[in-house]
């Protein structure tokens, strides 16, 4: 599911950032540490790197859903879980700019727009597994990171700093099968009593 989910985000960026980016930028999903970019990416690009998977426990549900067949029936599955997945989004100008951080800065900012345009990702972007999905996909931009120290995170990659925009993209993960909660209704028996006393 979480390739669907980059799929979908790089669906939304693809539809949504103006032409003339999108025919030159490419989007791409690799670590932004110091070999960065692969062989695979030309620059210029926008890169989410996936950074953290963790639940969401303030959206955890203990209600089951049911679920109404075609004959009648019902069935009932146990809620998804709900789990944050958060990226880090990077871009890098060609290595051939004159102006390399105000091209960078200005691919942050078409992508923040974007971003900030979506409280949830839209339906007709949402690829593979999540398309169709009833539970909406929440996202949350410019809030605290889960990273410990940026300093340290960019250390570890072996690069060296750079802005960044923290986006949290939130799914559900089935969690168990449907069972089936009773058979279908075939008739509607009412029982009458006549008088007024007794039983």
């Amino acid at each position: 599911m979480i390739d669907d989910l980059d799929r979908s985000v790089a669906a939304l960026l693809t539809h949504e950032l103006p032409p003339t980016l999108v025919t030159q930028v490419n989007i791409t999903f690799a670590t932004p540490d110091a070999q960065f970019p692969p062989s695979s990416v030309t620059l210029p690009a926008i890169d989410l790197f996936l950074y953290d998977v963790r639940e969401n426990v303030d959206l955890r549900s203990r209600e089951w859903e049911p679920e109404r067949l075609a004959d009648g029936s019902v069935r009932r599955a146990p809620p998804p879980m709900r789990v944050d997945c958060s990226y880090l989004i990077t871009a890098w100008p060609s290595a051939s700019s004159t102006t390399p951080a105000l091209d960078e800065h200005r691919l942050l900012s078409e992508v923040l727009k974007v971003l900030v345009r979506h409280r949830t990702l839209p339906p007709a972007v949402l690829q593979g597994s999540l398309a169709g999905q009833e539970l909406p996909l929440p996202t949350t931009t410019l809030q605290p990171s889960p990273l410990q120290s940026s300093a340290e995170f960019w250390q570890a990659l072996g690069g060296r700093p750079k802005a960044a925009l923290n986006c949290v993209l939130t799914i559900g993960i089935p969690v168990g099968e449907p069972v089936s909660a009773g058979a279908p209704v075939i008739d509607e028996r009412i029982r009458l009593r006549s008088g007024l006393g007794g039983p």
